[in-house]
């Protein structure tokens, strides 16, 4: 019996599996295919960390290192749904909502005044920021846009993109020029294994230890690097007065989630300075109650109920009146006066950027208008792509999704490759000095001066991640026909080390025919922004950020979401990671759901998935009717496109619920007109007239079920019943299911 997992998320993702898993779990039955679920929600992620005090019937296991496990093996085959990466606010709020539902969960100590809190924080860490993916990602990454979902973008374009101005676009991104990660970056590959310690020396010779007993193979890269935050503080004040001068909205976007102790303290310092005035008129006070900018100016406003009403009042006061000196900010949502400086994780580069190109150089104002920007992105590693995206587009205006090409990504991100593997390797200074990184004999790897609350990080890449990564590019080179550019840029210390690998590997490969080449990230998008405005398609062979920002970038600008990709990831062991969708609108998704019972979720990314799984199962058993699954899902998914069955943004039209009944009754179709597997195409035949008979009656029943409010019992840990019952409000649909 082959097993598929399926992972129980967070948010629209989580609101759409109650739709979808019923009809997976249903079309598998005798097929020796067993779906089971894993929870690795954020909610889940917490309760298995913090057993000690809970009930028995309370307590989970630890299901993402269970699969953590599970992807060493070849038999892994995991559907991996958007999941939060949580934000200090989004820890804070799920670990109220358990406490509120009987979990004995202990708070989380912002500032730990001892041992104990800091043993707290400590075990918090593992489930903030981007603490699924580093575990599950045992691969690399094979992301693109499936062939009929292409197709059906380019004869169906979305009408989201909104032309650039002819002349007059002020838009820009701005970033530091010196002092940044960028500059500072310093980078060696290991000859031989050994262990590490990273260490902080001040100006006195005092050596305090970071982190001690970091193991390093033979081939490893290895580099560190320090945000200057005078510097950076210096930029964010720069680029204030800038914004006002030519009198565009100021915006900043970074990874708070993803990067979640270097971008928060990023973060805080824009909020510091834009602040200013009334943040250190009242630093004592905000100190007092424990207010925390690197979570936002809402950290601060959310806390001031500590102090009394008249000093509450002057502090409003006092931050009400810095917006008249200082420029519009871009705002989150205006109606509430949610700007971009609220909460850390509002605004997502990966997510925000792409919207910025998509509507036309703009962000919108206090006054709910789209007005151009000053785009902060302080660290030079990728600002650049955006810049030159910018450019290309106030040079010849906006894409065209029914004619422009593809630009698919093979990205390094196994065993933590790159940023995305530093948080714990990266450190706020205390004080002033030198950071090392230092062997066991004492000898110094890499050094960084630093000052006082810098930034620092260290960084790695392991050498097998590293070939796979080429072998992957040269495959789907290969299979494509496509060009393949590497984005790397021989300037920085970690891509010249990468560099000199990849030419080194690429010659195990036949490259006979083959276009692949590398190139700096800006000249590689501005070669890649010439051929998908011809028609053409592109590989981009990038390390982990980009990957991260490209595919989100151009599926945006192609597909109108990046939720529309295919994303698989072949596990190093031999099994498979088959990623779904993009969770950065999801929280909007629920937010709709709950105020007027209408799921716009997309799960094409979900369709999508399931057929590679399928495909698996059937290459390493020979199990012949996956196969006929995997074949007749695709068929499905191709007739529910063409008749454009995705789910509407408003409300009292299809929803993500209607969207999988129809998939249902595509592959039910299908399943019955294939000729592969006599048996199911005799069960599917009645099935499938079974749901085309009450069509309609499913329909309306789906229908009736939106325009009222939806009570979920919960956001973080919804109850179950009532989730069931919002997301599968048909009856006549349920018992078709049933009878399967």
């Amino acid at each position: 019996m082959a097993k598929i997992i399926w992972t129980k998320i967070d948010e629209a993702p989580a609101l759409a599996t109650y739709a979808l898993l019923p009809v997976v779990q249903a079309f598998t039955k005798g097929t020796e295919i067993e779906i089971e679920t894993r929870d690795i929600s954020l909610a889940g992620r917490i309760i298995a960390h913090f057993p000690d005090n809970l009930k028995a019937e309370q307590k989970q296991n630890d299901a993402l290192a269970e699969l953590g496990q599970l992807t060493q093996s070849a038999d892994a085959n995991i559907i991996k749904l958007p999941n939060i990466s949580a934000s200090i606010p989004q820890l804070q709020a799920a670990i109220k909502e358990l406490q509120d539902k009987g979990y004995a969960i202990p708070d989380y100590p912002e500032e730990p005044k001892n041992a104990i809190e800091q043993s707290l924080q400590a075990r918090f860490a593992k489930v903030l920021g981007s603490a699924v993916n580093p575990v599950l990602r045992e691969g690399n990454s094979d992301r693109r846009a499936a062939s009929s979902v292409k197709r059906f973008a380019q004869k169906n374009p979305h009408r989201m993109m909104k032309d650039w101005p002819r002349a007059g676009s002020k838009t820009r991104v701005a970033h530091m020029t010196e002092k940044d990660f960028f500059g500072s970056e310093k980078s060696t590959t290991l000859v031989q294994a050994m262990d590490v310690r990273i260490e902080h020396v001040n100006a006195d010779g005092d050596v305090a230890v970071l982190k001690e007993g970091l193991s390093l193979i033979p081939g490893e890269v290895i580099d560190t690097s320090v945000m200057n935050v005078k510097a950076l503080r210096a930029f964010y004040a720069k680029t204030i007065e800038e914004a006002k001068t030519e009198g565009v909205l100021l915006s900043l976007h970074l990874k708070a989630t993803m990067m979640k102790i270097s971008d928060p303290i990023m973060f805080g310092h824009a909020v510091s300075v834009f602040y200013k005035d009334a943040l250190e008129k009242h630093t004592e006070d905000l100190k007092k109650i424990g207010a925390n900018i690197n979570n936002g100016l809402d950290d601060v406003l959310n806390k001031l109920n500590r102090l009394p009403a008249d000093k509450q009042a002057e502090i409003k006061a006092d931050i009400t009146a810095i917006y008249k000196d200082q420029p519009a900010l871009a705002m989150v949502d205006s109606s509430k006066g949610i700007t971009n400086l609220h909460v850390p994780n509002n605004v997502i580069i990966d997510a925000s950027m792409p919207n910025v190109v998509r509507d036309g150089g703009k962000m919108w104002n206090n006054n709910d208008q789209l007005q151009d920007t000053i785009a902060m992105i302080p660290d030079r590693s990728y600002a650049g792509i955006y810049q030159e995206t910018i450019q290309d587009c106030q040079l010849h205006g906006q894409f065209d999704p029914s004619t422009m090409g593809s630009v698919s990504n093979v990205g390094l991100m196994a065993k933590k490759a790159e940023e995305y593997g530093s948080h714990d390797k990266t450190f706020e200074m205390v004080s002033g000095g030198t950071v090392r990184v230092v062997n066991a004999s004492g000898e110094t790897l890499l050094e960084q001066i630093v000052e006082t609350s810098d930034i620092f990080r260290m960084c790695q890449a392991k050498d097998a991640p590293i070939q796979d990564w080429v072998k992957l590019a040269v495959i789907r080179a290969k299979a494509s026909g496509s060009p393949a550019i590497f984005w790397l840029d021989e300037r920085r210390g970690h891509d010249a080390q990468i560099i000199n690998k990849v030419n080194l590997y690429l010659k195990d490969h036949d490259l006979s025919g083959l276009d692949i080449r590398i190139m700096e990230p800006v000249e590689a998008i501005k070669f890649s922004l010439e051929r998908i405005r011809k028609g053409e398609d592109t590989i981009s062979v990038t390390g982990n950020v980009l990957r991260d920002y490209l595919t989100d970038l151009f599926p945006i600008l192609e597909l109108g979401t990046s939720a529309r990709m295919l994303s698989i990831v072949p596990l190093m062991k031999g099994g498979g990671l088959f990623e779904t969708g993009a969770g950065g609108s999801a929280p909007k998704h629920v937010q709709q759901f709950i105020r007027e019972g209408h799921l716009r979720w997309d799960s094409l990314g979900e369709y999508c998935a399931l057929v590679p799984s399928f495909e698996q199962v059937a290459n390493q058993s020979g199990n012949p009717k996956a196969s006929v699954m995997a074949k007749t899902l695709d068929e499905a998914i191709s007739t529910y496109l063409e008749n454009a069955k995705s789910p509407s943004r408003k409300v009292n039209e299809l929803d993500n619920r209607g969207s999988s009944f129809y998939l249902s009754l595509y592959w039910a179709q299908a399943l019955a007109n294939q000729d592969s597997d006599a048996e199911l195409k005799a069960r599917f035949e009645t099935i499938a007239k079974k749901l085309a008979d009450n069509e309609t009656l499913i329909a309306e029943e789906l229908l009736a079920s939106q325009g009222n409010p939806v009570d979920l019992g919960g956001y973080f840990i919804p109850e179950t019943d009532m989730l069931a019952k919002a997301m599968r409000p048909s009856s006549t649909y349920n018992d078709i299911l049933s009878s399967v």
